[in-house]
């Protein structure tokens, strides 16, 4: 039996504060292997760590379920061609989130590169060549000054210039032969003052295709097809975030002539801008078993578990003099229950103290801060987890406040 498992055992016996620091001394300082086989990460000198942060790609996003990793298995042992499996798997995709097209791309990256080719060449094996040189083609991507974001780049690397604007009158004023698109970024809906439904509106009405970014936007599930459903023609999500598929895939939804020209930019077509956004056919597989997971999953009674996850480490936090703690949901992006946890005279330089304490401990539990509060995200936890995550902040912040 693995000695993270015994530690878990053992403190499922003891009250909450009482016996951890005992039982932390039989936790390994690396993930232990299965039974009988290698221990990859200790062997590199890798330390995992209780992921009490989120789906963070730095941290390795989320952990797949048991039957994403006996698609993957399965779809190793076989040859296919990949085009037959990208179309097969985007129709089922399709079917399942109720739009008229979809794709497996390489993240949700990938998707915003390929969907902006896609509006870009259209059919055109000549301009795919071309691509990033724009002679002949339009130029200009519409997108809210409050929606510039750290992934835009991805669209630019087809080499468009971003237009930004602030109002409905800004966007309808930028409107000219060169507009290709209109970006939305939908965890900044808002601040950003044009709504989402407004936004499509006006694409809709200057027959400009719209692209939104809803990434890390599911939960809830109703996501997937809201957008679409909302009149947005392409819409790009993360999978390996709440979805729980493989961290490198992703995917763009959207109106079929759009998703097909997209894929002409996409592997294993060559010469085109996303040559290198490879998609293995294990990753589309893993993708298509992840999503019907998901979408068949009891949310409510997974969302309860959640909010049970934070009141205890809310409650033990708060235990703590001087220490404030409140669980709260994001609106839009990682739509599930966090704790923010401050402290009186706490400060950026205290938060970040603690981040590290609880990194260099046993286990290492990673969660992050936001300048002087510490945020915990307990839906990348795994059964048990929440209990030590708890002690252990507990016992922290009893020294910092």
């Amino acid at each position: 039996m693995s000695s993270r498992r015994r530690f878990l055992e053992t403190l499922s016996a003891l009250p909450l504060m009482g016996g951890l620091t005992a039982a932390s001394n039989a936790t390994a300082t690396a993930a232990p292997a299965a039974k009988g086989g290698r221990d990859y990460f200790r062997e590199l000198g890798v330390r995992p760590f209780i992921n009490a942060a989120g789906t963070y790609t730095a941290m390795t996003a989320s952990l797949m379920p048991l039957e994403v990793m006996e698609a993957i298995n399965y779809a190793s042992k076989h040859f296919v061609m990949l085009d037959e499996l990208h179309d097969r798997v985007g129709e089922r995709i399709a079917t399942l989130l109720r739009c008229e097209g979809a794709m497996v791309t390489s993240g949700a990256a990938s998707a915003l590169t390929l969907a902006t080719a896609g509006v870009l060449t259209g059919k055109d094996q000549q301009k795919m060549v071309d691509l990033p040189n724009l002679a002949g083609m339009k130029s200009e991507v519409i997108i809210q000054k409050a929606h510039r974001f750290g992934y835009d780049h991805a669209v630019r690397n087809c080499g468009v210039r971003l237009v930004e604007v602030e109002t409905p009158d800004e966007l309808e004023r930028a409107v000219n032969d060169r507009t290709a698109m209109m970006l939305f970024y939908n965890a900044a809906a808002p601040p950003g003052p044009i709504p989402d439904e407004e936004f499509v509106r006006l694409g809709k009405k200057h027959s400009i295709p719209t692209l939104n970014d809803a990434a890390a936007d599911v939960p809830p599930v109703e996501n997937f097809w809201k957008y679409t459903g909302m009149g947005f023609d392409l819409v790009a999500f993360s999978g390996g975030k709440g979805i729980r598929g493989p961290q490198s895939a992703g995917l763009l939804l959207g109106r079929k002539a759009l998703i097909e020209a997209a894929r002409l930019n996409a592997p294993p077509n060559g010469n085109t801008v996303g040559r290198g956004m490879k998609v293995n056919k294990e990753e589309m597989v893993a993708m298509l078993v992840a999503l019907e997971l998901f979408v068949k999953k009891d949310h409510a009674l997974e969302g309860r578990e959640f909010e049970r996850r934070a009141e205890l480490v809310r409650s033990s936090a708060a235990a703590v003099p001087g220490v404030k703690a409140e669980v709260f949901v994001p609106p839009v992006s990682n739509h599930v229950p966090h704790v923010r946890i401050t402290w009186d005279g706490g400060d950026e330089a205290g938060a970040t103290a603690v981040v590290k304490a609880m990194r260099d401990g046993e286990p290492s539990i990673a969660i992050r801060n936001e300048k002087e509060a510490l945020v915990v995200g307990v839906w990348m936890m795994q059964p048990g987890e929440d209990r030590i995550v708890a002690s252990r902040l507990r016992q922290v912040l009893a020294k910092k406040a």
